[in-house]
């Protein structure tokens, strides 16, 4: 019988660069209040917002990525040519068919890649980058460009007060490469498809709807098992990681898993929804870059990252940043 050949893969994959774009326009709390029953102190005591970037006309979901994803190159110290596989991860795509994978390939001068959207809500990036991480150790890729990209005001009601204070656009990118000695984590993901409609956009329906207390109850009851097992995964503890960047959906759930996971002051927590807002796949990549940008967090730090969201999806890693 004839056998079928596989082709060697790496011992690990870590992450080359990052890279982030923020649209130019900044929406605080106080022009929401102009147009909808709502204020400073109601938003920034529910969620802790302070202030959201929303996209222009201009800043389309493939401008974005292509931003992002350029910086990410250029931080990764590769050529276009170097990379074999594109994953883009967004929720917010508004034309099913084609994808925009592709196009954000070409676009950045990667000549005939693997390239594919993925849809697994907030959770999108981190799933991206555990399929990246597999593709680069199984052999199927050496170089892998992940993308988290969203317009969440192009799906957001902005009548409704519960979505439009929360959810804002933006795109973060890794660029990922093969390590001898790994530099991302086995993924600790899954689901919890009984509870699929608590943030949905309905058959017949253009906006998105959120059951925002039975989301927060989720997170702050169910996740913490997952951030424990992505470490136990990684063989570290708590006490071994230097940053925690959980995806930015609310800050009383951010800081009920710090308290849960016992971080003591000495590591370093991504509180990016405090200027950004809500932005689904792309808010892990780009709490990363701004704590690297800050220079709160550096090179060589080891960081704990989770993305939860729609579906209900979840998926948490380990990794050291470039």
């Amino acid at each position: 019988m004839t056998s079928i050949k596989t082709r060697p893969g790496s011992p690990g994959a870590q992450i080359l660069g990052l890279g982030a774009y923020r649209p130019r326009r900044r929406v605080t709390n106080d022009e929401l209040a102009q147009t909808m029953d709502t204020n400073d102190e109601w938003i920034q005591t529910r969620v802790g917002i302070a202030e959201r970037r929303w996209a222009s006309e201009d800043e389309t979901l493939v401008e974005m990525a292509c931003a992002a994803g350029g910086k990410a190159l250029a931080a990764s110290g590769l050529a276009p040519d170097e990379v074999d596989l594109v994953i883009l991860a967004s929720a917010s795509l508004r034309a099913p068919i084609p994808g925009i994978g592709p196009q954000v390939a070409h676009r950045l001068g990667i000549p005939r890649p693997g390239a594919f959207d993925l849809n697994a809500g907030c959770a999108g990036f981190c799933y991206a980058l555990g399929m990246a991480s597999d593709a680069i150790r199984t052999g199927d890729a050496r170089n892998v460009l992940v993308v988290g990209v969203e317009r969440l005001t192009d799906v957001t009601d902005m009548t409704d007060r519960t979505t439009a204070v929360i959810f804002a656009d933006g795109a973060g990118a890794a660029v990922l490469g093969p390590a001898d000695e790994p530099g991302i984590g086995p993924v600790a993901w899954g689901s919890d498809g009984d509870q699929y409609t608590a943030i949905e956009i309905a058959a017949g329906r253009s906006t998105m709807t959120m059951a925002g207390q039975a989301v927060y109850r989720w997170a702050t009851t169910k996740l913490t098992e997952t951030l424990t097992e992505a470490m136990d995964k990684a063989g570290v503890t708590a006490a071994d990681i230097d940053v925690f960047a959980p995806h930015q959906a609310n800050l009383r759930i951010i800081e009920s898993m710090v308290k849960k996971l016992g971080f003591g002051e000495d590591t370093v927590v991504a509180r990016d929804i405090v200027q950004s807002g809500n932005t689904s796949a792309a808010s892990v990549p780009l709490a990363l870059t701004a704590l690297l940008e800050s220079g709160q967090a550096k090179s060589g730090d080891l960081a704990l990252v989770l993305g939860y969201g729609a579906g209900l999806t979840f998926a948490g890693q380990v990794l050291r940043l470039p």
